[in-house]
């Protein structure tokens, strides 16, 4: 029924238009999207029309008049953005005055002054990772977003808009020092700290934001974009609604920030500068979390799965209606094609679950693409963009250097299919929704722009504009969304108004890919309380899914040590607790056995199993795997005699018993592990003399003892687990426990780093000189988490 709407409203919205002002519209409304040169005609095509819409004015015949016209448009613009310089204190269009000169150098000078520390009697800055603020100096060229604290739930629509928009341009020049600052209140208050980080986590923000307790509303006249150069005192500003691009463009210098060109982009397919280091948001230990700001999720009830995008954690989680973790997509941020356990993704958002071909769809929002799962195949690859994808292994770097890589025929025959396919990129989507048979709508947050998708080509058919023209193409789904809220506010349970109260307070667009019946439930993601609910609709109770099984998510990316990583995470990197310990050992076999005392006060949400477990022996020993850990006989022979004993052994050893099998067999030994006040994991390693290093990191997952039923407790529990050093971290802690009515359901994962250096002497002398003498140790490493 909600398709069948959607497919009328699709078609109205296929009605032939005025084309001179549909392109000019579209033309204008890319101005900002576009973002590549003045000079580039790949982003001056129009949108490509759609099949059946009659248009006097397609791509191929815009691309001489009309291309020339915008393109002397636009440096227009951009020589009239530099002499705002200028007339930044004058009237504005609109009736209110700009500010002043003595105030703009006030503004400037107190934002000058911030840099190089992190923290002062009025600033604080935020997300400011691995010290980035100490490098803002005199130097180079800033923009920034200013904003005032606490606005209304509109202007926040109106804010996260703004910050894509930074973002974007963030990625675009990579040269560019941007930043935002949030003034007007308390640099201290909980309230102000807490906009901030839910800002961080929910945009996904990887610059610092600069808090500060002066008020600028009558120096900026409202929320703006400001830009100056460090070595000079004046600043451009323009509004929410403006351009900063243009703005950009210009500056004097504006070249030194075009050092990194973007032809690349036809020739890659991707609409944006890639990086070589994949940056996140800095919240401390707060990613620890098992789920880390849980951004959408959709249902396949005929299989009893529900598919969660584990956002932050840049990861899809599958599990059944109770809990038990089935499989995991994703295994680090960044962009990659291939199985599960090797895929990348950056911050997932909405999917969709298409039962005819077993497949999942997935919002890959940072990558600005469409990405598809295939559970038959158990791989992920890309839908849209559509480009050439050529593989980072060793084969595909063959295949390309002897020609013999596919290309894309329909990219063969129409080279104007690749400047259309940038003209518009599809830019930090969110919401995907199925419409028709082979449409999908992919919205950013807002639905201020949508972006109709081919499911099977990835083509992009249209681009809908305007919250109005994206709500008739799915009002009856989001009305069906919204019916369920009801359902949870109306029926629920006194206990449960709370959560009821907290969905009430977010607009409804933007839950629409949050929430999903599953049967005899409605299931939601609560990304202030990072965790995934469900509101049994017979018993009308709200609770918390509790996941189980989690040794199938194995060990997170951002555990690993930092020397022992393979490339270069960057602004990823988190702080480290290693475990350092010094033995001298014989030469031969050595059974590490390492225990681990968990916090006190905690206890151990599910037993520690081996793949969240990994290791690392280097220098001059080597790690014995479980088939090389054959029990020998420690009798001395000779070469010959071994020779002839395998022959034996061959020619007369009876065939083992096979192990009955049972079920549960697969259970841990000890069912009570939630009593354990230990664990351990075991290591063998062949060592030679010399010196050698074992590196181990283990990943436990802990919840809060079941005796600490005081709230206070709980959450003092919480931040001793976290470690909560910085502003980040506390306030997150306090965002987290205020949705928590208890928060020991709420599981925390702990990291366990060792670094073992083993001193080998010489082997013992034999009873001759050519006599090698190996022996077997065994020593205990103890380790506490505290």
């Amino acid at each position: 029924m909600a398709q069948a709407s959607a497919a009328a409203a699709l078609r109205r919205l296929r009605r032939p238009r005025d084309p001179s002002a549909t392109f000019l519209s579209s033309l204008l409304h890319s101005c900002f999207l576009s973002s590549t040169s003045a000079c580039s005609p790949v982003a001056l095509h129009g949108p490509k029309p759609l099949s059946g819409a009659s248009s006097s004015i397609t791509s191929s015949a815009c691309s001489s008049s009309t291309c020339r016209w915008f393109d002397s448009h636009r440096r227009q613009s951009a020589a009239a953005a530099t002499t705002t310089r200028a007339l930044h204190h004058a009237p504005s269009s609109d009736g209110s005055s700009e500010s002043t000169p003595t105030s703009q150098s006030q503004l400037l000078h107190f934002i000058k002054s911030t840099f190089g520390t992190l923290e002062g009697k009025n600033h604080c800055w935020l997300n400011a990772v691995n010290g980035i603020w100490k490098t803002f100096n005199q130097e180079g060229m800033y923009l920034v977003l200013l904003y005032q604290s606490h606005e209304t739930l509109d202007g926040d629509c109106k804010h996260s808009a703004a910050f894509r928009k930074l973002k974007y341009l963030h990625q675009r020049y990579p040269h560019l020092n941007v930043f935002a600052m949030q003034y007007g209140s308390g640099i201290s208050s909980l309230a102000t700290q807490s906009q901030a980080v839910r800002t961080i986590m929910e945009e996904y923000i990887t610059f610092p934001i600069l808090l500060s307790d002066k008020d600028f509303t009558n120096m900026t006249n409202g929320a703006c974009y400001l830009l100056f150069e460090g070595s000079k005192d004046h600043i451009i500003f323009t509004k929410l609604d403006g351009y900063p691009d243009l703005m950009i463009r210009g500056m004097e210098g504006f070249s030194a920030l075009s050092a990194e060109p973007i032809e690349n982009v036809v020739e890659s397919g991707v609409p944006w500068q890639k990086e070589e280091v994949v940056k996140e948001p800095y919240v401390g230990s707060l990613r620890n979390l098992l789920l880390y700001h849980p951004g959408g999720l959709s249902v396949d009830e005929d299989g009893d799965r529900i598919f969660i995008s584990d956002s932050n954690h840049h990861r899809i989680i599958i599990s059944n209606c109770d809990g038990v973790i089935l499989d995991c997509i994703g295994s680090s941020p960044g962009f990659e094609d291939g199985e599960f356990e090797s895929a990348k993704l950056l911050h997932p958002a909405a999917s969709f679950y298409h039962a005819a071909e077993d497949c999942l769809y997935i919002v890959d929002s940072e990558n600005h693409a469409v990405r598809k799962a295939d559970f038959g195949r158990r791989f992920l690859e890309t839908v849209y963009p559509v480009f050439n994808k050529k593989g980072s292994g060793v084969w595909s770097w063959i295949i390309d250097k002897l020609g013999l890589t596919k290309e894309d025929a329909s990219k063969k025959d129409d080279a104007s299919n690749i400047q259309d396919f940038n003209a518009e990129p599809v830019v930090f989507p969110w919401h995907l929704l199925k419409i028709s048979e082979d449409d999908l709508l992919v919205a950013d947050r807002s639905f201020e722009t949508s972006w109709i998708l081919s499911m099977s080509t990835g083509e992009k058919k249209n681009i809908v504009r305007g919250r109005a023209e994206a709500m008739e193409l799915c009002q009856q789904m989001i009305d069906e969304r919204h019916a369920l809220l009801k359902d949870i506010h109306i029926n629920g349970s006194s206990g449960d108004k709370g959560h009821s109260n907290l969905l009430e307070k977010i607009p409804c667009n933007e839950l629409v890919s949050s929430i999903s019946r599953f049967r005899k439930c409605i299931v939601f993601c609560d990304t202030d309380g990072q965790r995934v609910q469900k509101h049994d609709l017979d018993t009308k109770e709200t609770s918390n899914i509790h996941f189980t099984n989690v040794g199938v998510l194995g060990l997170p990316y951002w555990f690993v040590c930092r020397l022992e990583k393979v490339s270069t995470w960057g602004h990823s990197a988190g702080q480290f607790q290693d475990h350092n310990r010094k033995v001298n050992v014989l030469p031969g076999r050595c059974n590490i056995k390492v225990s681990v005392d968990i916090p006190v006060d905690t206890e151990l949400a599910t037993p520690l199993v081996e793949s969240c477990i990994w290791r690392q022996v280097r220098g001059s020993g080597a790690e014995i795997s479980e088939s090389d850990a054959q029990d020998t006989t420690s009798e001395k022979v000779g070469i010959a005699q071994q020779w002839y004993d395998e022959i034996d052994n061959l020619a007369f050893s009876e065939a083992a018993e096979e192990p009955a099998v049972h079920k549960g067999d697969d259970k841990p030994a000890d069912e009570s592990h939630q009593d354990q006040k230990s664990v351990h994991f075991t290591c063998a390693v062949n060592v030679s003399p010399g010196t050698c290093e074992l590196v181990a990191s283990a990943a436990l997952y802990l919840k809060v003892d079941r005796t600490k039923a005081d709230h206070e407790d709980q959450k003092a529990v919480i931040k001793r687990i976290l470690q909560c050093q910085g502003h980040e971290e506390h306030v997150g802690v306090e965002l987290l426990t205020e949705n928590h009515i208890d928060a020991r359901d709420l599981v925390i994962m702990k990291p366990v780093h060792l670094r073992l250096r083993m001193e080998c002497t010489d082997h013992p002398a034999g009873t001759t000189n050519k006599e090698t003498i190996s022996t077997e140790s065994s020593l205990e490493i103890s380790i506490t988490l505290e």
